[in-house]
């Protein structure tokens, strides 16, 4: 959400900024908008008050037994009561147009994102990693020898249809282990703390962490009004929703391992073979609550929190900063963690860590009172992938395949597997 009193400073620098997006300019919009929802209430007080004279007058006029006076100042009492009742319903009507033009301009970007147009306009920040050499063309994750016994696709289009997954025997053991060791490190050495948190959220939630009203068709929403997550980091960012902080709860750290729902609109043809898209996925989130003055600093401890996960797998990467025209319609500044994958020979999406400065605090009003006194002011937000457990799984399986159709598995996972550190070309583990 945009803070409307920016836009009356600064017009120029609003329409710039929906520029670098490939917007078009919207400030005269909200403007318009606005200074018609200020006449109208300043109009309701100019009524009141004339109302309120009225009415004093109305005794003395009763007083001196002026009876026409009486009548004439009651009958405008009357009027001016009616009148103020509906320049204050005019008032709340533009002021819920207002906000809801407000709530579909997508998070003006930060300084330093890179001008572009779509994701061939990112740019590279760092690489990580040597890239597997086989003495065979590697496959893709399903199509390893050993994985096929445990990655069911057809069962699961029988149960519910495509773009679902049933994982089962060492393949599943392994996409468990991979949760457990994400959400073990984020917690025993990140320092975040681990939520088990609600998969079905109210509208409050969605909106309050930008869902809604742009985006409810990447959603499902349930017959009684719950929405389902497309990730935790709606409840886990909404959990301080409406409040006003210390300042020195700040920041607050949380991560969480959750199942995520999206309904892929608009993907129809992208990715359908294998499981790297999925309407039903899980992911382990990490999301922080900062001061202002924290937030980039924030990001960037996010990203190595993602990026270190990674490493402790032996899978190689590239983190890339997103351009203006790849970004997410709340984010002010994304940075996606792109795992090697063989079968495809190309980086693939496994993190994205964004800051969305304090968008999402204005949209729920998550405040924070700052150690020294003074006005409350509004809470910064990021949300980062740490990280997304199937395609990690993905990023494991055809890194790690070898000639036979088994996998060498990574050794972080030996904890986890009871010391085993293979899946074997049956599909069992060794």
């Amino acid at each position: 959400m945009h803070d409307i009193r920016a836009i009356r400073d600064n017009p120029e620098a609003f329409d710039a900024a929906l520029a670098r997006r490939g917007e078009a300019a919207m400030s005269q919009a909200v403007l318009s908008l606005d200074a018609a929802r200020r006449a109208k209430i300043a109009a309701a007080e100019t009524a009141k008050a004339e109302q309120n004279k009225a009415s004093k007058e109305v005794g003395a006029a009763k007083a001196k037994g002026d009876e026409a006076e009486f009548e004439r100042l009651r009958a405008l009492v009357s009027d001016k009561k009616a009148e103020v009742a509906a320049m204050n319903a005019e008032a709340q009507e533009l002021d819920a147009q207002l906000i809801d033009m407000l709530a579909r301009i997508p998070n003006s970007p930060a300084d330093d994102v890179p001008q572009g147009d779509d994701e061939g306009d990112n740019v590279e920040v760092k690489s990580w990693g040597e890239k597997p050499s086989f003495d065979f063309k590697p496959v893709e994750h399903y199509e390893i020898k050993g994985v096929k016994p445990g990655m069911d696709f057809e069962t699961a289009a029988k149960t519910s249809g495509a773009r679902f997954v049933m994982l089962k025997g060492a393949v599943a053991r392994v996409h468990r282990a991979l949760a457990q060791f994400m959400i073990d490190t984020h917690v025993d050495e990140n320092g975040l703390t681990e939520v088990n948190s609600p998969v079905l959220v109210r509208d409050e939630a969605m909106y309050g962490t930008d869902k809604l009203p742009k985006f409810g068709e990447d959603s499902y929403q349930t017959t009684n009004g719950w929405w389902l997550v497309p990730t935790s980091e709606v409840p886990l960012t909404y959990s301080v929703g409406g409040d006003t902080l210390e300042e020195s709860a700040l920041p607050i750290r949380l991560t969480a391992h959750t199942l995520c729902f999206r309904s892929e609109a608009g993907s129809a043809g992208r990715d359908t073979a294998g499981m790297l898209r999925q309407h039903q996925f899980e992911k382990v989130e990490m999301v922080s609550v900062t001061h202002p003055d924290q937030s980039d600093a924030e990001q960037q401890r996010m990203v190595g929190c993602a990026e270190g996960i990674l490493e402790k797998l032996g899978v190689p990467y590239r983190t890339v900063i997103l351009c203006t025209g790849d970004m997410g319609f709340g984010a002010r500044r994304t940075y996606d963690i792109e795992a090697w994958v063989p079968g495809q020979n190309c980086y693939r999406e496994i993190s994205s860590v964004s800051t969305t400065g304090d968008f999402q605090a204005r949209r729920m009003n998550a405040r924070f009172k700052p150690e020294g006194g003074g006005k409350p002011q509004f809470v910064h937000t990021l949300n980062g992938s740490g990280l997304a457990v199937g395609r990690c799984l993905i990023a494991v399986l055809e890194n790690g395949q070898q000639a036979d159709g088994s996998v060498k598995l990574p050794d972080a996972l030996a904890p986890y597997l009871g010391g085993k550190t293979t899946l074997t070309a049956e599909g069992v583990l060794a």
